[in-house]
Parts: structure tokens; C-alpha cells; sequence
């Protein structure tokens, strides 16, 4: 199982919408949008749970797809540290 970020997504994204989106390259095991917690729209990105195979099948056919006027980025999530960043390379501020 493999978990994938989805970003760039506008603010009227559903959960509906993005399984349906994503559903066309395999079984979407579970998704997670991130809420504005005062306004309940979508914060622009969330989190699917496909299969190894069909994930990397969804990144390849979404990643610089257009939704609505936005162009999506989608990609393997990247594991955070223990401060809650991203870990990895030096940070460029």
C-alpha cells in the first residue's frame, strides 16, 4: 500500500471527486482531504491510499493534470521528520 499527495487541489474539492478522479487507475483504499477548519473547504491537498502498482499508475497519468484551472501535483508523500517537516534535503528559505 502506498500512500500519495495530491496538491494543488481548489477549494471546492470533494472526497467524492478526487476518489472518482483516482478510482479510473485503481482501488482507492482510503482518502483524507485537508480541511480549513473554519470554512470546511478543502486546504488544497490530501492524502490517497492505493496498491504499489496502481498508485505509480495514478501519479504518472495525474501528476500536471489540469482540475478546474489548477494543475494538480501528485507524488509519492514524502515521510516528515520529527518536528513535522519534510525530511530530506536543506531547507531554502
Amino acid at each position: 500500500m502506498l500512500k500519495i499527495y495530491a496538491g494543488n487541489l481548489p477549494s471546492d474539492t470533494t472526497e467524492k471527486e478526487l476518489t472518482e478522479l483516482f478510482c479510473t487507475h485503481g482501488r482507492v483504499r482510503s482518502i483524507k482531504l485537508a480541511h480549513d477548519v473554519f470554512s470546511g473547504k478543502c486546504r488544497g491537498f490530501g492524502f490517497i491510499e492505493m496498491e504499489g502498482h496502481e498508485a505509480r499508475a495514478a501519479i504518472a497519468a495525474l501528476n500536471g493534470r489540469e482540475l478546474r484551472g489548477n494543475f494538480l501535483r501528485v507524488n509519492m508523500e514524502q515521510p516528515r521528520d520529527a518536528r513535522g517537516g519534510r525530511t530530506g534535503g536543506p531547507r531554502h528559505h
